[in-house]
């Protein structure tokens, strides 16, 4: 199935959508919004599959991903993981930093603000360039009620859900707040999902292993930026990073886990732009650590106002799966 959320009320209006991403139909009937299907999937689930049904065979009304809101416009935990060590030991090593053993055998992660999210074609504010504005291609799960302790052999199975998120990120706050020893908050602004969430049965081959084996794709003022494979150099599957973030507390149904910025590496090595024949990468912050690396500074800029950014992922057919995610920087004046 196919869920969204149209950006009507709080929470949204909960459809079902067509497998081409080209119709839709309400779900009231069985739950109003997104959250409410999750509090009650086992209930929700046959109910939403009806109306999918309905979906096949031609019923429904015209979709427009510009009508969405986050499928869940708030949540009651958003927990973003950094399952792509490659990523990480590229931050370290562009500031000389030798990076722990540790990240290599336990999950990094953190918990984001969750209480607002961008829609997926509402603009990115913020408030000066000097921040150093950032996109982030990630994927995210969305998980039914996981017990506390749950292993990580289990708790793939609680997942209902995946999506793409635009983990915006404002580079140049991070290093001062991180300094303090507290972790991030200013430096991670509302985040921005997919048009719509689909269950891990909708993705066929492309699920297994609690990963998802396809590019996702970023493109930066038209401009291709990114296509490495989610699937490939994820150093910890969305099982381990569910059961991390659920040893100490379980997590309620709506829970929202990210995979962090997916990253590639090529040849053994840190990886390279589109152009040069490489993957590219889902975010500006690894292009300028490769250019430190190799030149001793960066040359490329984070974003500015104007910019646009579009995140998206194609079936093997070369078809959409989540809608894309599409929106400008603008300077938030208050």
């Amino acid at each position: 199935m196919k869920l969204a959320s149209l950006n009507k009320g709080r929470d949204g209006e909960l459809v079902v959508v067509s497998k081409d991403l080209q119709r839709c139909l309400p779900a009231a009937d069985v739950a109003p919004t997104l959250q409410a299907a999750l509090d009650n999937w086992s209930a929700a689930e046959p109910g939403l599959a009806a109306i999918a049904a309905r979906l096949d065979e031609g019923d429904g009304d015209a979709f427009r991903e510009d009508d969405c809101a986050s499928p869940l416009p708030r949540a009651y935990q958003w927990a973003d993981g950094s399952a792509y060590v490659n990523h990480v030991e590229l931050v370290r090593k562009a500031r000389g930093a030798e990076m722990p053993e540790s990240f290599w055998t336990d999950p990094l992660i953190y918990q984001g603000g969750s209480d607002s999210f961008v829609g997926p074609r509402e603009p990115i504010l913020a408030a000066s360039e000097d921040w150093g504005i950032d996109f982030e291609a990630e994927v995210t799960v969305v998980t039914d009620d996981v017990p506390m302790g749950v292993d990580a052999a289990d708790a793939a199975s609680y997942i209902r859900l995946v999506m793409l998120v635009n983990d915006v990120s404002l580079r140049n706050l991070i290093p001062g707040e991180l300094a303090k020893g507290f972790g991030f908050f200013q430096s991670k602004p509302s985040s921005a999902f997919s048009p719509v969430a689909v269950t891990p049965d909708e993705l066929g081959d492309a699920w297994r292993d609690g990963k998802l084996h396809l590019p996702l794709l970023s493109f930066l003022n038209g401009e291709a930026f990114g296509k490495p494979d989610a699937g490939v150099d994820m150093t910890f599957d969305f099982g381990q990073l569910i059961a991390h973030a659920a040893k100490t507390r379980p997590l309620a149904a709506g829970a929202i886990i990210g995979s962090g910025t997916i990253s590639n590496k090529l040849d053994g090595g840190p990886g390279k732009p589109i152009a040069d024949g490489g993957v590219g990468y889902s975010c500006i912050a690894e292009i300028r650590m490769i250019e430190t690396i190799n030149a001793g500074k960066p040359s490329t800029p984070f974003l500015s106002f104007g910019d646009r950014v579009r995140i998206e992922m194609h079936d093997a057919a070369g078809a959409s799966i989540f809608g894309a995610i599409d929106h400008v920087v603008e300077k938030y004046d208050g």
